[in-house]
């Protein structure tokens, strides 16, 4: 019969074993989900996050004797030490200036008013030419933020970034 109350003050006859083991296939799955939300989350949280990137305060690395100086202007025009080079004849003028020591370091400095992919150009050309020691030439100044209007304070250039 259903519905009575048995000697033990339960209802009905539903005595089932005390379960000693935990089941935990239940908490394995909530795990999983959860991990499969952080892994799809984390990535997102990092991608397109404004920044203002701060002015070098390393200190200057000591100059070679001889720097190679590969200077891009605002009209990106290229400048090779103190001769103009045009994009086709780069790499053989690099390789006269070094003597084709390819394990030399060429230091790239770019006009403030070149756009970063006309920069990332630029060092693509240099590596297929087979220079893959590129330095980036900028001022020292101080340790600041840039002002919100995205211009670069003017500081004294640095012994180890000659201006041409």
């Amino acid at each position: 019969m259903a519905g009575g109350i048995n000697a033990n003050g339960g209802f009905g006859d539903d005595d089932l074993p005390e379960a000693s083991e935990i089941n935990v296939t239940p908490f394995i799955d909530v795990i999983l989900v959860l991990l499969i939300i952080f892994m799809v989350a984390a990535p997102l949280s990092t991608v397109d996050a404004p920044v203002e990137l701060p002015v070098s305060t390393a200190k200057p690395q000591p100059r070679p004797e001889k720097p190679v100086f590969l200077t891009l202007k605002a009209d990106l025009a290229m400048v090779l030490g103190e001769q103009p080079v045009a994009t086709e004849q780069l790499a053989q003028a690099l390789d006269a200036q070094t003597k084709s020591d390819r394990e030399q370091r060429i230091f790239v400095r770019a006009d403030q008013a070149v756009s970063y992919g006309e920069v990332v150009k630029l060092m693509n050309t240099l590596r297929a030419a087979g220079y893959l020691k590129i330095a980036l030439v900028g001022l020292e100044g101080p340790s600041s933020p840039a002002p919100a209007t995205g211009e670069i304070p003017a500081a004294p250039a640095s012994p180890a970034s000659p201006q041409p």
